[in-house]
């Protein structure tokens, strides 16, 4: 990005912005894309509409209507009162409303369960690109006042994410920030989440998967893939990604289990 004029960059930025699709969308990120369209791209509008395409197929695809955060998160506190069999409800209600963490509904108590079941009881977890993942903490087997971190980009995701995590009994932090620039948080975590992000962090920045595992603080690393897209063709995608995460992982001296699920693949990382 130090290559383009910062000017241009600049006004990109505050165009894409504009959109409300991407207004809540932290500026970095914006930038981050902006500047590999800028460099490749005739024309400033083309840069425009190449980042804005962009920004669809990794954060805007996967939520059909407006996010509701006022009125989810006042159904969640008035559920958290009833027990936790209505929170339960109320947190699947919500991951409803998002394509990723929606597929996962179906197999939500058996997911965390046998991913996570070597590993239990967590203490701390680091959830990267966690969309709405964060809900299923319910489901997750954690300590009591367990300390969970979680990354997005949407600045008003994440704070409704942090009233989630108070309501939910943890010791959380949701920050809006563009993980390709780095973690904050520098760990170490029990064990960290990369729930069917890889591919997105991958059309960002290419070739960014095995740097991004070596560097996560964490002890253990929960890596998922989607079996199918969006619009439902699987296409061989769980071979294609399976080989994918396998050629990441060659040489290194890091234990591998894999789970296949009907709506997603699987892989817990133990780095040792």
């Amino acid at each position: 990005m130090s290559d383009l004029p910062s000017a241009s960059l600049d006004r990109l930025v505050r165009e894409v912005a504009q959109s409300p699709k991407y207004r809540t969308l932290v500026p970095e990120f914006i930038a981050r894309i902006g500047a590999r369209e800028l460099a490749v791209r005739g024309s400033f509008k083309e840069a425009v509409k190449a980042t804005k395409r962009k920004l669809h197929q990794v954060t805007g695809a996967y939520v059909q209507e407006p996010a509701q955060y006022r009125r989810w998160l006042e159904s969640l506190r008035a559920a958290r009162s009833l027990g936790e069999d209505s929170f339960r409800a109320a947190c699947r209600e919500v991951m409803s409303a998002h394509a990723s963490s929606r597929e996962r509904l179906t197999i939500l108590e058996r997911f965390y369960r046998e991913t996570l079941g070597s590993l239990a009881p967590i203490a701390s977890v680091l959830d990267v690109a966690c969309g709405l993942g964060p809900l299923g903490i319910p489901w997750m087997p954690l300590v009591p006042r367990a300390r969970y971190i979680a990354y997005d980009v949407d600045t008003a995701l994440m704070a409704f994410l942090q009233d989630f995590l108070t309501l939910a009994g943890l010791e959380g932090r949701a920050r809006a920030e563009d993980v390709l620039g780095g973690l904050a948080e520098k760990g170490p975590f029990d064990v960290a989440y990369l729930l069917k992000a890889l591919p997105c962090l991958e059309q960002i920045a290419p070739g960014c998967g095995g740097r991004f595992l070596e560097e996560l603080p964490a002890r253990a690393i929960l890596v998922s893939f989607p079996v199918a897209s969006l619009g439902g063709r699987a296409k061989g995608m769980p071979a294609h990604y399976e080989a994918y995460l396998r050629g990441l992982l060659e040489g290194k001296p890091w234990r591998v289990q894999r789970f296949a699920f009907e709506t997603e693949l699987a892989f817990l990382i133990e780095k040792g």
